[in-house]
């Protein structure tokens, strides 16, 4: 399946947070969309970072509490991994797996369009697995 499909399911909505804003800011930026990272955009459309949970928590142990009054460009991962309306589940699978990230940005013609996160990807295996399932249990039933 192709990222556009689970994009069509889940809409295109991405949270962002300025790349001057304070990294307590983004915290309840994350809280309050229930997400686990914030593209890093000036514009919502231009990707410069990205700022996950676990950057935020590695930032508290390196810095302790005073990092949640700095600056999200401080923090912010640089070297984005994104991908395409047109990769596929296992492509981001395999991408999520190997840089260790378990949000990727989509990008279409240049533009933010809209995110991914590992539990989509599990989710899309679950439901393919689930179909799966109900095709052979059919099949064994029926003969068809």
């Amino acid at each position: 399946m192709q990222i556009d499909r689970i994009l069509r399911t889940k809409g295109p909505t991405v949270a962002t947070v300025s790349p001057s804003a304070t990294i307590g800011d983004a915290a309840r930026d994350l809280a309050r969309h229930g997400v686990g990272a914030l593209v890093v955009s000036s514009d919502g459309e231009r990707i410069e970072g990205i700022l996950s949970e676990r950057d935020i928590a590695r930032g508290v142990g390196l810095h302790g509490a005073e990092i949640l009054t700095r600056r999200v460009d401080e923090l912010m991962t640089r070297d984005v991994a994104t991908c395409s309306m047109r990769d596929t589940v296992d492509q981001l699978a395999e991408i999520m797996t190997t840089r260790r990230v378990r949000h990727l940005p989509v990008v279409h013609d240049g533009r933010l369009a809209g995110i991914v996160s590992i539990g989509d990807v599990v989710k899309n295996r679950l439901d393919e697995l689930q179909i799966e399932a109900q095709t052979l249990h059919e099949y064994i039933l029926t003969g068809r």
